[in-house]
């Protein structure tokens, strides 16, 4: 595989994200004692940074690698919700079709850190479904979307914040194929089954395990493949990538399946390593229909950013370097 012809690639591949779009807040400082009013440790406040979370950050690691990149979603009427979209713009992220919902707040995960760790997490957000009319305005910047742009793939993005409605996610797999736009999907538990007819379903373990209602005393590729048949018999959908923590990821398209081990890494935090995987898997898969390729590089750049702190994208120069060495 010529790894720097498939990067240029990226750049001819329309991507749009959409789902449940977030502001991480980090808030960095250093604990040297216990504060005298309760057992808990003061933290002196050195830095505060913003970063952008959910289903902005897949948006962010498509963008990074070139791809050009739309969100769709929705937002609150607040601060928060201009500082996300300033963000966004900021990274060359496409932000003209979200809709700003009176009803609505903008998530917001502030992380307090010392050293590296976090201390707490504090979450705004509403969670609850968007309303119907809010439902239909973004079923109309979806279509509107695909008329003036001609997307290659659309990724789902759930994180249970009630953007992704039953309704959102029926009708937008509908335009997707009316449009031929290849789907993909990372799902929560509340919509797990919801994503019927996608073409590349990416829950982790622990959503199959909570999804299917599944006891697992051992996880082998025996195990997975009657995982797949189960999700395929209810979904109709054609890609299994499952993400097995640090036993790396195991994918299935029809008969022909693998557990992909993990490169050993030095991990920092695992925050935001889904988002990647299906990013880069997606942006691989569109780019070149090979999902056994797509599965390896979407391992190895979900390995790279789990050496960094916090939400973080990959790096374009890092992944192409790291696939030169591995898979070449």
């Amino acid at each position: 595989m010529n790894f720097e012809a498939l990067f240029h690639r990226f750049t001819e591949i329309k991507v749009a994200v959409i789902g449940d779009i977030m502001l991480d807040s980090y808030w960095w400082g250093h604990v040297d004692r216990i504060s005298p009013e309760a057992p808990v440790p003061v933290v002196a406040l050195d830095k505060r940074e913003l970063r952008i979370g959910g289903a902005g950050n897949v948006a962010l690691n498509t963008i990074s690698l070139g791809a050009p990149t739309t969100i769709l979603s929705v937002i609150g009427n607040d601060d928060d919700g201009k500082l996300l979209t300033g963000l966004l713009s900021q990274n060359g992220i496409d932000t003209g079709f979200i809709i700003t919902a009176p009803n609505r707040v903008t998530t917001n995960k502030t992380r307090i850190m010392s050293r590296n760790q976090q201390m707490l997490r504090l979450d705004c957000e509403v969670a609850t479904d968007i309303d119907e009319t809010t439902e239909n305005a973004l079923l109309h910047n979806v279509e509107q979307y695909f008329m003036q742009h001609q997307p290659n793939v659309l990724i789902f993005e759930d994180y249970n914040k009630g953007v992704l409605t039953p309704k959102i996610i029926q009708k937008t797999i509908a335009l997707c194929k009316q449009y031929n736009v290849l789907t993909a999907v990372d799902p929560k538990k509340k919509n797990f089954l919801s994503f019927k007819g996608v073409d590349i379903f990416k829950p982790n373990l622990k959503e199959v395990k909570e999804g299917l209602n599944l006891l697992l005393e051992e996880v082998n590729q025996s195990v997975l493949e009657k995982i797949h048949a189960e999700l395929a018999n209810i979904l109709a959908h054609k890609i299994s990538l499952i993400t097995l923590s640090e036993k790396g990821v195991f994918y299935q398209y029809g008969n022909e399946s693998k557990i992909i081990p993990t490169h050993v890494r030095n991990i920092a935090d695992v925050s935001g390593a889904g988002d990647t995987v299906i990013a880069v898997a997606s942006l691989v898969y569109a780019a070149t229909y090979q999902i056994a390729l797509a599965a390896d590089m979407a391992n190895i750049a979900g390995g790279l950013v789990c050496e960094e702190v916090g939400t973080a994208a990959i790096q374009k120069e890092k992944l192409l370097k790291e696939c030169n060495i591995l898979l070449s």
